[in-house]
């Protein structure tokens, strides 16, 4: 079989979210294909709807249900378990792509024998095929026989894995496993489903709509998902120490670690969740500088950190009392002039 995609599925049934996925992946143009849909123990009527498409599409479509609530990281590797094809695709159930999509990255990759494919994508807010605003995923320089250079590249500017295709082989042979019951699973595993690969190709065009509703999850800060974020960057460095590429590419993970661990947590954490607690940022801090002491020297840090954020950070690391009373007479300060049609 050429391709599998996996579905993972969880509570997506409102405003025929499911059903517009589920109808561009049963259109593909590519040839001798699966698609694995695993519901996530919905308790809305989506598996309903994946059963439904499995009686229409004998041998195309294959439900899967889980008994126990995973998250999309264990949906994902229920999917992978079952999967026969050469290449994989992974798609979050309530996007959808064009008809041709995966067949032009599978010729790309049989045309250049890459063992990894990407495209652009384009955000948008209704159910339509109109191209939105269009997110450029990856770049033409990372492209290619993967050197040092490429792979550092890869790891700082990887992009979303949600438009890519993978071998099935490169999965299986370095146990790409997701981690499951947590949120931000593709944070956790994305550097190495990408270092890993040998060859990367790229298509400039965004074949691929990612639909923005409020309950997605970047749209949706709990503490919960905070926590979680945390814990994809410690995986994150576990799996790099796995695969032995810890060490070869160091700045670069440092980087990427500070960025997903700490600064995007710290902010959106500050940001959106009601009642912030003293204890959830000082032990925050106190990690980061444990695992690198030294970030706040790091060069990627340094060139691309928002000078605001900067001073935030110096703040945090003197004192969280400090930090948490100027972060929220800021924030208050900023909704104030906002509200009375002022920039800030």
């Amino acid at each position: 079989m050429k391709l599998s995609i996996v579905v993972p599925v969880f509570n997506m049934a409102a405003e025929k979210k499911l059903e517009y996925c589920l109808d561009s992946l049963v259109a593909q143009t590519v040839a001798d294909y699966e698609i694995i849909a695993v519901d996530d123990c919905s308790t809305d009527e989506s598996w309903e709807i994946l059963k439904d498409y499995e009686k229409r599409f004998p041998g195309k479509f294959r439900a899967l249900h889980l008994e126990e609530n995973k998250h999309q990281g264990g949906a994902k590797n229920a999917g992978l378990k079952l999967a026969q094809g050469e290449w994989i695709g992974f798609i979050d159930s309530d996007d959808w792509i064009t008809p041709d999509m995966y067949e032009r990255l599978i010729k790309r990759a049989e045309s250049t024998g890459a063992d990894l494919v990407g495209c652009d994508y384009c955000l948008t807010s209704e159910h339509s095929m109109q191209v939105g605003q269009v997110v450029h995923n990856n770049k033409s320089s990372q492209t290619g026989v993967l050197d040092d250079g490429k792979r550092r590249s890869l790891i700082l500017d990887g992009g979303s894995l949600v438009v890519k295709i993978f071998r099935r082989s490169m999965i299986l042979d370095h146990a790409l496993w997701f981690p499951e019951h947590i949120f931000y699973e593709d944070n956790a595993l994305g550097n190495s489903y990408l270092v890993l690969a040998n060859h990367f190709e790229y298509i400039e065009e965004p074949l691929y709509y990612y639909y923005q509703h409020e309950s997605s999850t970047v749209h949706t800060i709990s503490e919960k998902r905070c926590e979680d974020r945390c814990e994809a960057g410690r995986l994150m460095l576990k799996e790099a120490e796995r695969h032995d590429f810890l060490d070869k590419y160091r700045p670069e993970l440092e980087y990427s670690f500070t960025l997903l661990f700490y600064v995007n947590t710290l902010f959106t954490y500050m940001a959106g969740v009601k009642r912030t607690k003293y204890r959830f940022v000082k032990k925050l801090g106190e990690e980061m500088r444990c695992r690198f002491p030294n970030f706040q020297e790091n060069p990627y840090y340094m060139e691309r950190t928002h000078a605001e954020e900067k001073k935030l950070i110096r703040m945090q690391m003197r004192s969280t009392l400090w930090f948490m009373a100027y972060y929220k007479l800021l924030w208050a300060y900023r909704n104030f002039r906002k509200r009375h049609g002022r920039t800030p």
